[in-house]
């Protein structure tokens, strides 16, 4: 029985290392699907087990942090990010050093 695009999504996310992020548009490439980036939006807004789908390491094509629901919202964000080792150019991702290849 194949997988779901959205448990593609969920198992993609999950590969995300500390200290790297990936984008929406990757995600969704990765998991068969490269025009759903959008739907990796939505699968990121109601993810169901967030402390082993790190929701918060998938960022928009440019670095930008968008929507995250836990805490504080974005602020919350950007400060796991950090704290994980994520580079920042201001206030988006340094994609450059912080994008994951999976």
């Amino acid at each position: 029985m194949s997988n779901s695009f959205k448990d593609k999504v969920y198992e993609l996310t999950r590969l995300i290392p500390k200290g790297k992020v990936a984008t929406y548009g990757q995600i969704a490439k990765l998991a068969g699907n490269p025009k759903a980036a959008r739907a990796v939006g939505m699968f990121m807004r109601i993810n169901p087990d967030p402390s082993h789908t790190p929701c918060h390491r998938v960022v928009a094509s440019d670095g930008k942090l968008t929507g995250y629901s836990a805490g504080e919202g974005i602020s919350t964000k950007l400060a796991i990010l950090r704290e994980e080792g994520v580079f920042f150019k201001g206030d988006r991702v340094d994609l450059t050093l912080s994008q994951w290849y999976g």
